[in-house]
């Protein structure tokens, strides 16, 4: 994994951390195991992979695959409920989606050209929270 694609996954965990830090901050509720899972998913996909690991077979692949599946499915079963029972939640994230679903469907050259934001950008996004 190139220093690139490293910073973009840290970036898209930040992002997951802050919006769950906003969503906590709006319904009072600490999301524990939420919280957890976004922990464990980051540093599973930060992980270095040792030299072993360069000679998997397909099958191998295949069940890795399977078993990165079935986390970002329980990932979304919790963001589904959480929405459904929430409207602050519901709002919260269909209001910043524009922001986060690209970084989540992004290939991972389209990952490598995703940039921090600017100062510029950080302080429109602060004037249009304040109206």
């Amino acid at each position: 994994m190139s220093a690139e694609e490293g910073k973009a996954d840290a970036q898209l965990f930040q992002l997951l951390s802050n919006l769950l830090q906003q969503v906590e901050s709006l319904t009072n509720q600490e999301e524990v195991e939420l919280r957890s899972k976004i922990e464990a998913l980051g540093l599973e996909v930060t992980k270095v992979p040792s030299k072993s690991s360069q000679n998997l077979d397909e099958l191998e692949i295949a069940r890795e695959l399977d078993k990165l599946s079935a986390k970002l499915d329980d990932v979304n079963e919790l963001i589904s409920s959480t929405m459904a029972t929430d409207p602050q939640v519901q709002s919260l994230l269909s209001g910043t989606a524009d922001v986060w679903m690209p970084v989540i469907t992004a290939t991972a050259d389209e990952r490598r050209n995703f940039t921090a934001p600017t100062e510029d950008d950080s302080h429109e996004t602060k004037q249009r929270s304040s109206n």
